[in-house]
């Protein structure tokens, strides 16, 4: 697809809808044997795990990021807490002066910088008006949930006021990321209107977070709640060149690239990585690989998955919403192939789901993935799980 930051003409949305309403079906060297749940391990929660994980007990969701002392910290709804245990006792700090103001939601982003800066960014529960997603016209005109982040230069004991960046309805915050040029930059998403869908965005900042400068909105088009493009993940490559990573309804993440530290988005385009309706976590290690966990769109060693929308409410092609298993793969040449997945989470029980990870590299090689849909938490090696290719 030629590099835009408009939308889909609608010859192109016609031609994606014809496309992507076919049935999924198996994803050729991506497949392996199907997961057998009736033998363990299995976390507190009944979800399966590889047997080369391990849970994490009454661990926090996060995100977390290390302390040079050895702490973690993540935050709550209007709290900062760390622990010096790992994760079996937290200190609390207030993360608002003004707690009737402001509350975080789930989805959201959290970096310790190289100047050892805290930056949170998050959307404001607070302020969000109720979604009135209208049938008729294909939208919620009046949505809004705004984009802030809080900094906190002193380990996160104290915080300073929140920036507000936009007032639009954002779907989730996701990711952020500082460069080897000392950039920050974060993923956020921009409700479009007429009709209703989905767009990414990113912020960047070359001070340590007091200011930010906004991309261009990539915006592919949609009609639905859950349509257009949505909830990223990126990291720098060795090039320099930062690389995001975008769900979609398409039956694969979409990319786009940036060679100016995340202010310009270009080069829309599919990738190989067959994912679900749900998000993924893409981050470099220290041993140099970089690292995707994710929902594929298909359960492991099956051919198809029921599919829904294409009503133009929930979208407009049909798409697959697994979420039942949680998939992890390693790249050795900075993303241009991945190892063989690997599933280490699999739901036992009905309705359920393992989705929206987040992750963290406790000590090198040690690998922390904890998600906001299901409760995992476990802990793994790089060293165990990335040998497959």
């Amino acid at each position: 697809m030629k590099s835009s930051a408009t939308p889909c003409t609608p010859t192109i949305l016609k031609m994606l809808t014809l496309i992507f309403c076919m049935p999924l079906f198996t994803q050729g060297q991506f497949i392996r044997d199907t997961i057998d749940t009736r033998n363990g391990p299995y976390t507190a929660a009944g979800i399966w795990i590889h047997p080369k994980t391990k849970e994490l007990r009454d661990m926090r969701m996060g995100p977390f990021v290390n302390l040079p002392d050895g702490g973690i910290v993540t935050v709550d709804t209007t709290r900062c807490l760390i622990s010096h245990d790992n994760g079996k006792s937290w200190t609390s700090y207030p993360l608002f002066k003004d707690t009737a103001a402001y509350s975080i939601r789930v989805e959201r982003a959290l970096i310790r910088t190289r100047r050892g800066t805290l930056i949170l960014a998050f959307m404001n529960e607070k302020e969000k008006s109720p979604f009135k997603w209208r049938d008729d016209i294909h939208d919620a005109p009046d949505a809004v949930l705004p984009t802030y982040v809080v900094r906190s230069t002193d380990g996160g004991r104290t915080w300073e006021s929140p920036q507000l960046l936009h007032r639009d309805w954002t779907g989730a915050i996701r990711d952020i990321i500082e460069t080897k040029e000392g950039q920050i930059v974060f993923s956020s998403m921009m409700m479009r209107h007429n009709p209703g869908h989905h767009t990414v965005l990113t912020y960047a900042s070359s001070d340590d977070g007091k200011s930010w400068k906004r991309s261009n909105v990539i915006d592919l088009g949609g009609v639905g709640h859950h349509s257009g493009v949505t909830e990223s993940t990126l990291e720098q490559l060795k090039s320099g060149e930062l690389l995001m990573y975008m769900r979609t309804n398409w039956g694969s993440f979409w990319e786009t690239r940036s060679i100016d530290g995340g202010v310009t988005w270009t080069d829309f385009r599919s990738t190989p990585i067959k994912a679900s309706t749900a998000p993924g976590m893409f981050k470099r290690l220290k041993s140099g690989r970089l690292i995707m966990i994710w929902n594929q769109n298909l359960p492991q060693g099956k051919s198809s998955y029921p599919l829904r929308g294409g009503d133009n409410n929930w979208s407009e092609v049909y798409q697959s919403n697994h979420r039942e298993e949680l998939s992890v793969m390693f790249s050795d040449d900075d993303g241009k192939t991945w190892s063989v997945p690997v599933v280490i989470a699999k739901v036992t029980k009905p309705n359920a789901q393992v989705s929206y990870p987040y992750f963290l590299e406790r000590s090198p090689g040690e690998i922390w993935v904890t998600t906001m849909f299901g409760g995992l938490r476990l802990s793994f090696r790089e060293e165990d799980l990335a040998g497959s290719r």
